[in-house]
């Protein structure tokens, strides 16, 4: 009384397994487990521990059949695997037979398929041989001083106008109290009382701070605007409106000297200091193009030196997400200027054959991490679950408490920072020469090779 095993097909990539496990052994793996939890039960009518084993099978018999089912089939099928020494290329697709509620009775045997596809066999190509060039730019004093600028400008002070110059220009910040009304009816969140608002900044609604310029201290104006069609507030879409505008104060930007008192203003210790800050901070921008680029120019060889066959299950699922979102794009008028002429077909076509180039490539580098046993380790994990919770400000510590005991999104954590490590092992063993390029080209978008256009 053994289950039993069949290879039903191998096509290609295709296996299919059948599986068959006797009523009986089902029946002896029930009544271990009625062994195992008879004497921790504690019911009502029987002293602990000594129910009757016909009354506990009696009454948890199904949902004790249900769990070593499921469990009998989470072990046979990674016997399967086990067995065949098969690597799937994603989980493997569990088809029951006959009638399950039988077998639940212990009235049939269990029988279900094993449907998988496996990861091709093929040899990573000799990294050692591969030449790169890594585009590199370094930051000049005249970037340094514009970015130093550009921080000036951001943290401008405003101070009163006075005398003449009372009336207020675009550049100025007003300090007003308003009330909004539609169709003669105060609306909630319409109102506000020292209210500070730069004019041409466009923080207000489309028409607002143009019908203010030129307004004095104590000045009431009418503003009438009409909300955009596709305003966050769908009760205000597209609906006119007044407001009264009371204007207590014009004030005046005051542009920041570039000085030590800037930096210091900064939190930095003079302005020699906030320059360095300010070149290292490009340095990193133009750093990560370079690693971009590099990784990019590395993916191309990399897809262009392999031609293995691909799992038509992953191909499609990897499609099925982008087309999705093409669709998507198309449907809300935002696809790319070269895609927009294009018809369906065409651009199934590409984005087919980039999902097949996005399965190729994610198979070569997990072999090449597994050949060169590349691992994430748990404290990079760690961090990286840590980084992606702070995104969620308050919520951080309940979002990392969910990363922890997920271990799906721990995969999806995990994946960048196993790429990243694998691509790092490539360039380490490659011959990779530097060089200098303008900052145009360096941050040009790459377009995607011509075998990928339809």
């Amino acid at each position: 009384m053994s289950m039993q095993i069949v290879e039903k097909s191998v096509e290609g990539l295709s296996r299919v397994y059948g599986v068959t496990v006797p009523s009986a052994l089902l029946a002896e793996k029930v009544e271990a487990r009625i062994a195992e939890i008879t004497p921790t039960l504690n019911l009502k009518g029987f002293r602990p521990g000594k129910v009757p084993a016909g009354h506990v099978r009696k009454m948890f018999g199904r949902s004790l059949m249900s769990e070593v089912g499921e469990q009998t089939i989470t072990e046979t099928t990674q016997k399967v695997l086990s067995d065949n020494n098969l690597r799937p290329a994603g989980e493997p697709d569990l088809r029951p037979e006959g009638d399950i509620q039988q077998v639940v009775e212990g009235k049939a045997d269990l029988s279900y398929e094993i449907a998988l596809e496996v990861i091709p066999e093929f040899e990573p190509v000799d990294f050692s041989g591969i030449s790169l060039k890594r585009p590199v730019y370094e930051p000049t004093d005249k970037e340094v001083d514009e970015a130093v600028a550009e921080l000036a400008e951001s943290t401008k002070t405003y101070e009163p106008r006075k005398g003449k110059t009372t009336k207020a220009k675009d550049g100025d910040q007003l300090l007003i109290d308003f009330v909004g009304r539609v169709a003669g009816e105060v609306f909630e969140g319409g109102s506000a009382e020292d209210a500070t608002l730069t004019l041409g900044s466009g923080q207000f609604i489309p028409g607002f701070e143009a019908q203010l310029v030129g307004a004095k201290p104590e000045d009431e104006v009418l503003v009438n605007v009409t909300f955009p069609a596709e305003y966050q507030a769908a009760h205000l879409a597209g609906k006119d409106a007044e407001f009264t505008v009371t204007v207590k104060e014009v004030r005046a930007p005051k542009a920041s000297k570039i000085d030590d008192e800037l930096a210091q203003r900064l939190g930095i210790e003079d302005l020699g200091k906030l320059k360095e800050l300010l070149r290292s901070n490009l340095q990193s921008q133009f750093s990560s193009a370079t690693r971009f680029k590099l990784k990019r120019a590395l993916l191309d060889i990399l897809d262009e030196k392999h031609d293995f066959p691909l799992p038509p299950r992953m191909v499609e699922a990897e499609f099925s997400q982008i087309w999705e979102q093409v669709q998507q794009d198309k449907a809300a008028g935002n696809l790319p200027p070269e895609d927009a002429g294009k018809t369906d077909e065409q651009l199934e076509a590409e984005y087919r054959k980039i999902a097949q180039r996005r399965v190729r490539l994610g198979l070569v580098l997990a072999e090449i991490g597994r050949v060169n046993n590349v691992q994430v380790t748990e404290q990079e994990l760690a961090e990286a679950m840590r980084a992606e919770a702070m995104r969620y400000g308050q919520q951080a510590q309940q979002i990392f408490d969910f990363f922890r005991q997920n271990p799906s999104v721990q995969a999806q954590l995990r994946a960048p920072i196993f790429e990243e490590k694998v691509v790092d092992l490539i360039v380490s063993k490659a011959k990779v020469e530097d060089e200098k390029v303008s900052k145009e080209e360096l941050l040009k978008e790459d377009d995607m090779p011509e075998t990928y256009k339809a």
